[in-house]
């Protein structure tokens, strides 16, 4: 969140609060990974001034290079969760060779109501029928049978990967693994976001991610290890 600025605001068919880190679209709540929250967030604080590239990515990215390519990433997830089209934009007007700007009508939303109030995000590894709770916080997948995610399999390093769990989403990260931890199929560095279905790959143990949206007072049942494969287990990938 950027210095000062707290917004809870209407735009088109869409609600975005920066406190609650949350974007509503047509009444369902849209997940943007953390980045691209904070883009649209920066236009909304600014609107209607213009923002140039070096002042974003001096804001989303300080003291790191990173290319336009990937602010370009951004705009498209954005434009894509709140309906916008690049060819006919009714908010996020690009202007060339200088950056961008949020300049569709905007209203302030005063009421604290949502589809979503009452309920948050569970996340869970499931993998045949084993599962392990995603707890908010860091959750370490590996062999080493100290780590909250255990995986008794030689193709994982003792400490694999990491699960970071937030308000605002979840991410997974490769710990310099020796066999790689992949994604939907691609290699993982860097924290990557995680979205319901997923399919995560350490070694060559695959895992279903699952995201559940419950009520706040639903507590978290306890899970079972991620160890050996049972009869009913689905088959690795």
């Amino acid at each position: 969140m950027f210095p000062g600025v707290a917004m809870r605001v209407r735009f088109g068919e869409c609600l975005l609060d920066s406190e609650t880190r949350q974007l509503f679209a047509r009444g369902e709540e849209v997940h943007l990974q953390p980045k691209a929250f904070q883009f649209l967030e920066l236009l909304l604080a600014h609107r209607p001034k213009a923002v140039s590239k070096d002042a974003i990515h001096k804001q989303l990215w300080p003291g790191t290079f990173v290319s336009d390519g990937t602010l370009t990433s951004l705009l498209a997830e954005v434009r894509d969760a709140i309906g916008d089209d690049a060819h006919e934009s009714r908010f996020v007007r690009t202007i060339h060779r200088f950056g961008y700007a949020f300049s569709g009508p905007v209203q302030e939303a005063s009421e604290r109501r949502s589809p979503m109030a009452g309920r948050h995000s569970v996340y869970w590894l499931v993998r045949g029928r084993r599962r392990i709770p995603l707890e908010p916080g860091e959750t370490i997948i590996g062999r080493d049978p100290g780590v909250p995610a255990f995986v008794d399999d030689r193709s994982v390093s003792r400490r694999h990967a990491k699960i970071l769990v937030t308000a605002e989403g979840a991410t997974v990260q490769d710990l310099d693994s020796k066999n790689g931890t992949f994604l939907q199929g691609r290699k993982v560095g860097p924290a990557v976001p995680l979205s319901d279905g997923d399919k995560l790959k350490v070694g060559s143990v695959t895992m279903t991610v699952r995201v559940f949206s419950v009520p706040e007072s639903t507590e978290t049942g306890a899970g079972a290890d991620l160890d050996e494969d049972d009869d009913e287990d689905e088959e690795d990938s």
